[in-house]
Formats: structure tokens, C-alpha cells, sequence
């Protein structure tokens, strides 16, 4: 009698189950393909890639599996391609300025090299995406051809940029008061005085960076103590456009921006545990239109979520 009873009500939760199963069929999100108005303008090469690897997420062109039309996984699939399009569209982004598409496809790569993109539970059901070391090779020659190196600029624009390097060395890029950031961040102008924790150089918009380490910072390498960050490190990363001497030696330019990283993992539980704030230029003008500009910064930073969402690896002995 105990065992019938166990018998028809597993019975009836397999029945329901599958009812379950059938009624959110019906529960479709939309998922359209709007038109192609601005697609990226690349070598057929670079194209083929895209399309293998990045399209289904990032452009009007999605192409679902029978498999993706299944819920509760085309739920998934709808919300990844909607963050993927509002994040990175390759069937719109010719319409941005060539710097700043050259930027997003420098943070594709980048996030490709790093095992990040595309997204690993992703290509374990759709392994013709996954990124071969040939294809990173093709997208890294794309971005960064031989040729590509900054000449020598002519006397002018030298004299120019070595002013404002000298600026921003002796006097610092601009005088108080500067903007908040859109999300509220303060500048923080006695950056220029912490010490220096690492460098680095961006070679698809030809920038050479520093990266600044305050007290908390500089003693959490000390300490080895570097991942998690603790609370009230903060980092401040100045670029500066690459400029080629007389002698063929790069060496900074131009003033370009300034950006900061705060840990306070309560205050930024949002984002990571970190603010992000960008100044630009000499008069130091806020990035961003509003707070979402940090949407920006989470998405570059997430591929090392591991290392607490840091790039810098500190020079060994700065501290």
C-alpha cells in the first residue's frame, strides 16, 4: 500500500513537471533582429571571425540553435544577447568615432585573450565559437599592424606635447576646483605624489600609462596582500599619447586622462567593490554623460573578476 502511494506521487510529479516544462514554452521574450545600419568595416579575415564567434551575441544577426529555442534557455540566451548588444554591437559600430572603435575592438580582444569571450558556458554548446590562437593572431595584426607605430611628430606638435608633459610633471594637469565625476567620485589631485605601482602601454591607440598606488595600496604589496585589495586601496592610472624622439626611442607625450579605482566593497557593491572615475584632457573634464559610464569599466575589468577585478600586477620592489 506504502509503495503504491510512492509510486503515484512521484507519478504525479513527473506529470508536473512536465506540465511545467510545456507552459513556459509559451513564455517567449522577444528576440528581434533589427537592420544592419552600420556594420564593422574589416579585412574578410577579421569578418569571418566575428561572425563565428561574436555575432550571435554582439550584432543584428543573431543565430539561434534549435537547442537555444528551449526554455528556460532561451531565456538565457535573450537576456546574453541583450547585454551583449547594449555592451558591443558590430552591426552598428561604424557609427561611433574610428578612436572609439577602435577602443571597443582593443577590449574584444582583450577580453577574448583572456579566456573571458566568449562566454565559456557558451561555447561548451557551441564550440564553433570558441577563439583559435591563429584567430587571436589574425585580430591582434588587425589592431596593430607593423606599420602602425606613431611616426616622428614634426617640431610643433613635439613642442606641444613636451609642454604638456612638463605641465603635468611640475604643475600637475589643471587647478582646483575640478568636476565630480558623474557618479560622484572627487578628483583627487594629490594622486601625482603616491608612488608608482606598475606601468603599462596600449598599443591600438599608442598610450604609455602609469599606474599610482596609494599608501593602502603600496602597503597591501608589501604585505602581499593584493587579492582580495583591501578596503581604501586606490588606484590612479595617467596615459599619455606615445610620442617617437629623433632617435626612434617612445617616450610620453601628450596628456590624455586620468582614471581611478576605489575599493570600498560596500559603498561599490555594484560595481565590484570598485568606483571608477575618469577625468580627460588638461582641464580634466568628467568622462560620462551619467553614472552608467561605470557600466563601462565593469565590463573591461570582469575578465579578471579572479584577481578582484585588477589588471595592474605591482612592479616587485616599488614598495
Amino acid at each position: 500500500m506504502e509503495a503504491r502511494s510512492t509510486v503515484r506521487i512521484l507519478t504525479y510529479l513527473v506529470l508536473l513537471f512536465f506540465a511545467g516544462f510545456l507552459a513556459i514554452q509559451f513564455v517567449r521574450p522577444t528576440l528581434a533582429n533589427p537592420p544592419v545600419t552600420a556594420e564593422v568595416q574589416a579585412p574578410p579575415e577579421v569578418k569571418r571571425i566575428l561572425r563565428s564567434s561574436c555575432y550571435d551575441c554582439h550584432s543584428n544577426q543573431t543565430r539561434l540553435l534549435w537547442f537555444d529555442r528551449i526554455q528556460p534557455a532561451y531565456s538565457l540566451v535573450v537576456k546574453d544577447v541583450n547585454a551583449g548588444r547594449a555592451r558591443l554591437n558590430f552591426s552598428e559600430i561604424a557609427k561611433l568615432p574610428a578612436g572609439q572603435q577602435k577602443g571597443a575592438l582593443y577590449e574584444a580582444l582583450n577580453q577574448a585573450q583572456l579566456g573571458a569571450m566568449p562566454l565559456p558556458r557558451y561555447t561548451l554548446l557551441h564550440p564553433r565559437a570558441r577563439i583559435s590562437d591563429n584567430d587571436l593572431a589574425v585580430l591582434k595584426n588587425y589592431l596593430h599592424p607593423a606599420s602602425s607605430d606613431p611616426a616622428v611628430p614634426n617640431p610643433e606638435v613635439k613642442a606641444a606635447a613636451d609642454a604638456q608633459c612638463s605641465q603635468w610633471i611640475h604643475t600637475g594637469p589643471a587647478s582646483p576646483p575640478v568636476s565630480p565625476a558623474p557618479n560622484g567620485i572627487m578628483y583627487l589631485p594629490g594622486y601625482r605624489d603616491w608612488k608608482v605601482v606598475s606601468t603599462t602601454n596600449r598599443f591600438d591607440n599608442h598610450t604609455l600609462r602609469i599606474i599610482f598606488g596609494n599608501d593602502v595600496a603600496v602597503r597591501a604589496i608589501a604585505e602581499h596582500r593584493i587579492n582580495p585589495w583591501p578596503q581604501g586601496t586606490t588606484f590612479a592610472k595617467a596615459a599619455w599619447a606615445q610620442q617617437v624622439d629623433d632617435d626612434g626611442n617612445t617616450r610620453a607625450g601628450s596628456f590624455i586622462q586620468v582614471e581611478f579605482m576605489i575599493k570600498d566593497s560596500r559603498k561599490y557593491a555594484s560595481t565590484g567593490g570598485w568606483g571608477y572615475a575618469r577625468w580627460r584632457g588638461l582641464d580634466l573634464k568628467p568622462y560620462g554623460k551619467d553614472a552608467a559610464f561605470t557600466n563601462e569599466c565593469v565590463g573591461c575589468h570582469t575578465p579578471v573578476r579572479r584577481n578582484d577585478y585588477v589588471y595592474t600586477f605591482p612592479i616587485e620592489g616599488q614598495q
